[in-house]
């Protein structure tokens, strides 16, 4: 509760570029607007922002228990690079979840780069293969979360405008915004390790 104030989770939901509006039901939709956020807090990973997608995939499955306190209550993890078989061909999801309360799965695509409108062509590809392959009779359409290193919004609407397809674009924040000047005058983690003997 304490990590979720310091982090405004409050100032986070509903602030994610959707199309939830046009392709799912008012009552799921607001559920939705809770649960969604933008951005992502990852801190807790302590990466810096020039990391590469295989990197943050591995610190995200290696802190599996903290990426699920900051996604929210509701979401079970299902796998990782989970494999999917489309035409002969293999295909790999980056993350997959399934969420109790929505009754659906939830794919999530990693991105360290700006958003790009190709990323929600292939996260549709992804979300029309979980509904074939994966989806049962009681489930509902499975939803897509693209996390991003950022984004501009103009373009991620008009990405999403004619997607049928229910998905979320939100950013990650890897760290606090820190000016350099302050950040160059603070101690490094093994800097402090050694004044406090924390080894």
């Amino acid at each position: 509760m304490v990590a979720q104030i310091e982090s405004s989770l409050f100032h986070r939901h509903g602030k994610a570029v959707t199309n939830f509006e046009r392709t799912m039901p008012a009552a799921q939709t607001d559920l939705l607007r809770d649960i969604i956020k933008d951005p992502y807090n990852l801190e807790f990973l302590e990466l810096d922002v020039g990391i590469k997608e295989r990197e943050l995939h591995r610190k995200l499955i290696d802190h599996m228990q903290e990426f699920l306190l900051e996604l929210g209550a509701g979401f079970a993890f299902v796998g990782s690079e989970f494999p999917l078989e489309v035409g002969g061909q293999d295909f790999y999801l980056d993350l997959l979840f399934y969420h109790l309360k929505l009754e659906c799965f939830i794919v999530v695509e990693l991105k360290t780069a700006r958003f790009k409108p190709e990323h929600s062509g292939k996260l549709n590809f992804y979300l029309s293969a979980v509904d074939d392959l994966l989806r049962r009779a009681h489930d509902r359409p499975s939803i897509g979360l693209l996390l991003c290193q950022n984004k501009n919004r103009v373009v991620a609407e008009y990405a999403l405008r004619d997607v049928n397809k229910p998905m979320g674009i939100s950013e990650i924040q890897l760290t606090s915004h820190l000016p350099d000047e302050l950040r160059k005058d603070l101690p490094s983690s093994e800097e402090m390790e050694a004044e406090f003997d924390l080894e």
